[in-house]
């Protein structure tokens, strides 16, 4: 879907994210370079613990389009307050990874970026909820959240990002002793014991140099990712042959795409669970569903 390009623009900044931290004039860059592309841009740098959903809810009701800039994190946030408004989202990748804005095939660099959104080509993706949290790219319960949680302790203690993350890694996946979990699809059920589950927002490669990137972001559907005859410990040796292109053939995940799910486990009624990185902690069973087309996103012109 296409439409006239929105009379105003408000970019959500955070100043926190992976990539600017050595650029503290970032809101005064962003606003000239929009101003370059011949657009006027209401540019709020986030505050210490202001929560992005919030600023985008309040900034989509007077913008056409409400800008994430950032990482996965804040994009994801930034998404869930433009979902069920008129407003679109565009993207700033100025985090770390980028997964998204990746997925969607948008520049990474700063300048160009702004041009995509300036030229405001929008188009309608898919986004998925868990228990009516919304989600752009996965969610997942097990292994990661327990090394998101464990990263985060370290870095209290003054860790640096990385090096905490590589540490609560080894220390997770030593002590992770895995989870039985009922999936319900279609009225049936089925068990595993696995170390992880990942719902991806639309399909998720599994194989080769293209491993963790979708093709597309409009399918409706929800694809499950588990690992039956794998325990924690092995978790790096799926990851070489996922990148070695052998992860399909040997039979080392099942995968289920559905429009919903619900997930539940046999720990306690309330777990730790992912979004786009975050950890959040979730009553259980897990209701998962694909909602088609649920957010407007500017996109580059095809």
């Amino acid at each position: 879907m296409t439409i006239a390009p929105p009379s105003s623009i408000v970019v959500i900044l955070n100043a926190g994210a992976g990539t600017l931290s050595s650029r503290p004039a970032i809101a005064t860059e962003v606003r000239d370079l929009f101003r370059a592309a011949g657009r006027e841009a209401e540019v709020i740098p986030l505050r210490a613990g202001q929560n992005p959903m919030e600023a985008a809810r309040a900034a989509s009701a007077r913008a056409g389009i409400v800008v994430a800039g950032g990482g996965d994190g804040t994009v994801s946030s930034v998404a869930a307050g433009v979902v069920d408004s008129p407003a679109a989202l565009g993207v700033l990748p100025l985090g770390t990874l980028n997964h998204f804005a990746k997925d969607l095939q948008l520049p990474l660099d700063l300048p160009r970026a702004v041009d995509v959104i300036a030229a405001a080509h929008i188009e309608s993706v898919d986004v998925g909820t868990v228990n009516d949290r919304v989600f752009i790219n996965n969610s997942s319960i097990g292994v990661y959240p327990d090394i998101v949680q464990e990263r985060e302790a370290l870095r209290e203690r003054g860790y640096r990002k990385w090096p905490a993350m590589a540490i609560a890694t080894l220390r997770v996946l030593r002590r992770h002793r895995g989870m039985t979990v009922k999936i319900q699809v279609d009225g049936q059920v089925r068990s595993w014991r696995t170390p992880f589950v990942v719902v991806g927002n639309n399909e998720y490669a599994i194989d080769g140099f293209q491993v963790g990137a979708r093709a597309r972001l409009d399918q409706g559907r929800l694809f499950v990712y588990v690992s039956p005859r794998s325990r924690a410990q092995d978790i790096p040796v799926l990851v070489a042959k996922s990148m070695a292109g052998r992860a399909s053939a040997s039979g080392a995940f099942e995968i289920i795409a559905a429009a919903q799910a619900t997930i539940g486990t046999r720990r306690a009624r309330r777990i730790p669970v992912a979004t786009d990185g975050e950890v959040v902690t979730l009553g259980t069973p897990l209701s998962y569903r694909s909602r088609p087309g649920a957010l407007r996103v500017v996109v580059p012109r095809p």
